[in-house]
């Protein structure tokens, strides 16, 4: 009989967390460009419906 390969997954380093060390981002400046970015989003969709409701009032000042 044949001997059977058997593969085992490799093992993962363990390496010991440093203490006192936390993995804490700053995302301020993210969530402030989060929200400008929503903000534009809002006014250009406000912006866009009411061209959508006056269109023709708005397009008949053109065609005159």
């Amino acid at each position: 009989m044949s001997k059977k390969n058997k593969r085992q997954a490799p093992r993962a380093a363990s390496v010991p967390a440093a203490r006192g060390t936390e993995f804490n981002p700053d995302y301020s400046a993210t969530r402030r460009e989060l929200r400008r970015i929503g903000i534009l989003a809002g006014i250009f969709i406000v912006i866009l419906v009411v061209v959508a409701i006056f269109q023709n009032q708005i397009l008949a000042l053109f065609i005159k």
